[in-house]
């Protein structure tokens, strides 16, 4: 359950970034709520994963999720640059999640 928790953690992170894009610097006011309530939500997920996940894989897996989920967002709906480095970049962190779950299965 604690890594659903987790996953669950790390989409509302993408949800409260890609909002914080939105808010155009919190000037607009729904996007601004939506980005504070995704992010209480997703920091108190992060935290109740975190009472049965090592800190350490917690972390980074949230923190990856998000990375790779804004990243994914800002080259869909933004039209950002998906140049071969940037897509190396993401595929790395991608391949160190699954290496960080993997070493949590040990």
């Amino acid at each position: 359950m604690a890594w659903f928790v987790l996953v669950l953690a790390g989409l509302l992170e993408v949800v409260w970034a890609y909002s914080m894009k939105l808010s155009d610097g919190f000037s607009r006011l729904g996007p601004s709520l939506v980005t504070l309530a995704g992010l209480a939500a997703s920091f108190a997920l992060l935290s109740w994963s975190m009472r049965s996940l090592p800190l350490g894989t917690a972390y980074t897996v949230w923190t990856g999720i998000g990375a790779v989920g804004a990243f994914v967002i800002g080259i869909t709906v933004l039209g950002e640059s998906a140049s071969p480095l940037r897509l190396l970049a993401a595929g790395l962190i991608l391949g160190g999640l699954v290496l960080m779950k993997l070493s949590h299965a040990m």
